[in-house]
């Protein structure tokens, strides 16, 4: 069945229809009346699935693929356009240009988290470069991926944009076959497969994966302090509750600031989510009862619950974990390897800020930093003494709204980046068009070879025209000093 639904959309490919301009508008244009129409569903799919508040929904998921389909329909004529570029004076009368153009049938594999914005977000991208695609969206959101597969039909050209539901059996078909291009969202473990079964077909991938993401809290005070301790707590707990490749993994101080730091972390957590595991508010559930019991089992190792200085309540009934702060846990343990995924922050304390960068260096690159200071040295070196996908200073999250940065990892974060621009350009191939006439032909190109055409092409690649010039005329030596 896989491999039928393939060909149909190589098929559709072949037909070019999805290369023009027209396909390209309509098709977002009805990807934003479908999110547009179907908002209630997808918030009440959303809340089924992991139980996102609507406002939450409407931030992470909805209003992000509106702003992705607007920001694309602005500027899809542009991104499409032949990009002129210049050509060596030797190469004179010539043209070129750099011409995008779709690289075909693309397989989008999508994660369960934000079922709907990873899911529908790269295929703003495929669609405006001109592709057809099949959207495999995660069944362990079931609720969402079930509603995909029912709108996106109803909505979109049926023949150039195919969802398939299933479970990893149905995922391991779908990357047999040979596709023009993987786009995958998910946890380094199965990008790794991902990327194996990619190369048996020399298929190019995007990975877009996540890491232990750091926030450095450099010495504030007043008002600078009580901004950043608001937004490394939603920078935490906000987006599904820590189930997040961007979210604050673990956060580095200095151990004269730390008593005050807690209580303030505390303090945002009473205000946004509340202070029963029972009650709380704003904040999703885990997903299912296996990355429950992952997150529970982080808490068994010697030495981590009894770091714990607040939270730490779990209701497996409700699948609610507490927002958790821990003070200097084993750095040996699960939750300072692994990436969390949850609502848990363990706080490292440094005796001085700039350790910070050593903490950092010693794990696998993050998707993000996230760095608090006004310390002008301190932000060099962060930017220049580590590695990560990006790097914010004093705010957490935005930088995945903003379509003018690109989103991607570097290393063991991931590879390929999207939004905006970069969306189109990740689904396309920038093929190199150059235009010659037949006339002024240089001969000292072709064989048989001599000194004098050594010369030539010694000067040509040092684009020196003026001594190609006088070396053509059989003027060079008389301007060139004899050498020694």
């Amino acid at each position: 069945m896989q491999n039928t639904l393939q060909l149909e959309l190589k098929q559709c490919f072949r037909s070019g229809r999805t290369k023009a301009v027209s396909w390209r508008v309509d098709q977002l244009q009805a990807l934003l009346k479908l999110v547009s129409e179907k908002e209630t569903q997808i918030f009440d799919a959303l809340k089924k699935d992991l139980g996102k508040h609507r406002v939450e929904s409407y931030r992470d998921e909805v209003g992000l693929v509106k702003k992705s389909v607007v920001n694309a329909l602005l500027h899809i004529k542009e991104w499409m356009a032949p990009k002129k570029t210049r050509l060596p004076l030797l190469l004179f009368p010539a043209s070129a240009e750099v011409l995008p153009e779709p690289l075909g049938t693309v397989l989008i594999l999508s994660s369960w988290n934000f079922p709907i914005s990873l899911a529908l977000d790269p295929l703003v991208g495929a669609i405006s470069a001109g592709n057809t695609m099949l959207l495999k969206p995660s069944e362990l959101a079931p609720a969402c991926s079930t509603l995909l597969a029912e709108i996106i039909p109803l909505y979109l050209d049926k023949e150039a944009i195919k969802v398939v539901n299933g479970g990893s059996d149905v995922a391991g078909e779908l990357l047999q076959l040979q596709w023009d291009k993987i786009f995958f969202t998910g946890s380094p473990r199965v990008g790794s497969i991902v990327m194996s079964a990619a190369a048996k077909h020399l298929t190019p991938v995007t990975l877009e994966l996540g890491g232990k993401c750091p926030a450095i809290l450099d010495s504030l005070s007043g008002s600078d302090f009580k901004v950043a301790m608001k937004r490394i707590a939603g920078g935490k707990w906000g987006p599904c509750a820590g189930q997040a490749c961007l979210a604050v993994d673990y956060l580095l101080v200095e151990q004269k600031s730390v008593s005050v730091v807690i209580e303030s972390l505390k303090n945002c957590i009473k205000k946004f989510y509340g202070d029963n595991v029972k009650s709380l508010q704003s904040i999703c559930r885990i997903v299912n009862k296996h990355h429950f019991d992952r997150l529970r089992s982080l808490l068994d190792e010697p030495g981590v619950a009894a770091s714990i200085v607040y939270g730490g309540s779990v209701n497996e009934e409700l699948m609610m974990i507490e927002p958790t702060i821990f003070l200097d846990p084993p750095l040996d343990a699960g939750i300072m390897t692994e990436e969390i995924f949850g609502p848990f922050l363990p706080i490292v304390t440094l005796n001085q800020i700039e350790e910070s960068i050593d903490i950092i260096n010693e794990r696998p690159k993050p998707l993000a930093v996230y760095a608090f200071t006004n310390n002008e040295k301190l932000k060099s070196r962060i930017l220049h003494e580590t590695s990560s996908g990006s790097v914010t200073f004093n705010d957490t999250i935005i930088q995945f709204i903003c379509d003018v940065l690109p989103f991607g990892g570097v290393g063991n974060s991931g590879f390929g980046r999207y939004h905006g621009k970069y969306s189109f350009d990740t689904f396309s191939h920038e093929k190199a068009v150059l235009h010659r006439r037949f006339m002024l032909e240089l001969e000292p190109r072709y064989p048989p070879w001599n000194s004098f055409k050594l010369e030539f092409i010694r000067l040509a690649y040092r684009f020196d025209y003026f001594n190609v010039l006088l070396l053509l005329l059989g003027l060079r030596r008389k301007f060139t000093a004899p050498s020694s």
